[in-house]
């Protein structure tokens, strides 16, 4: 049986797609995604420095976690953190799963919305990766109640992640707060 498709529809690839199924569909693939291979749209961040197997579910979960935080788009994280998630460093106000990088990531968007986060380092071994992310942009925006005015903002981070699965099943994280709120003007240097 066949079901004419009505409203917009996309003919790219010689098929008709209603439009509106487009982020159905989205979402099935994302869930269905191979947890070895990076997909064929999927831009990941390269390790400036990796120890470990690159082609790894682990170095993989690894760097589909890295893209979220190079980009926003929480389809990374989606896509690099188990349905499980645990953040073992909560943040107090942060939720814990999921939810609480995808808050944590707008918020801090919200005040440098150029944030571009580099792998610098990457160490790989059995379930476990030890990350170097480094943090850039400006804070233009809003972090509480200040105002940014375009100040250079560069920090690190240092996370640990148990992999399950091809998925970040656990992390433990460090960020170089103090330099972050130096450079926000919020703390003195």
């Amino acid at each position: 049986m066949t079901v004419p498709i009505t409203g917009p529809t996309s003919t790219r690839t010689g098929r008709r797609i209603a439009i509106g199924a487009l982020p159905l569909i989205a979402a099935l693939v994302a869930a269905a995604l191979p947890t070895g291979q990076p997909t064929a749209t999927e831009v990941l961040p390269q390790p400036a420095h990796l120890a470990g197997d690159a082609a790894s579910p682990t170095v993989l979960a690894a760097r589909r976690y890295a893209a979220f935080w190079n980009s926003g788009d929480e389809a990374f994280a989606r896509n690099a953190l188990a349905s499980g998630f645990t953040d073992r460093t909560l943040p107090p106000g942060r939720p814990q799963g999921a939810d609480g990088p995808l808050q944590a990531s707008r918020a801090f968007r919200a005040a440098v919305p150029d944030l571009t986060a580099g792998i610098e380092d990457m160490v790989a071994a059995g379930d476990r990766v030890a990350v170097h992310l480094r943090f850039r942009g400006h804070f233009t925006g809003r972090f509480g109640e200040v105002q940014g005015s375009g100040q250079a903002v560069d920090f690190q981070a240092f996370d640990l992640y148990r992999v399950a699965d091809g998925r970040i099943a656990e992390n433990w994280h460090l960020e170089d707060n103090l330099s972050l709120l130096q450079q926000l003007g919020i703390v003195k240097q």
